[in-house]
């Protein structure tokens, strides 16, 4: 999967790192922007900007993981 046009990191390489409580806030409302803690978090796992929110690849991405979180 390819990250955002901007060069930001894919989902691959921060979601399965994130906490599950930024997590859980991801899934709360995965069409809404990102909030202060899962950007926080994406840049620290990544060192690169993170997203303003996530693309319908990346929304469908997260669906599939969803037994992790659970």
């Amino acid at each position: 999967m390819e990250g955002h046009d901007e060069g930001l990191p894919a989902i691959e390489r921060w979601w399965p790192h994130l906490s599950i409580r930024a997590r859980h806030r991801v899934l709360d409302d995965l069409t809404g922007p990102l909030d202060e803690l899962v950007v926080a978090e994406i840049v620290a796992i990544t060192g690169a900007s993170a997203p303003d929110r996530l693309t319908e690849a990346e929304q469908r991405f997260v669906l599939t993981q969803i037994e992790a979180v659970d």
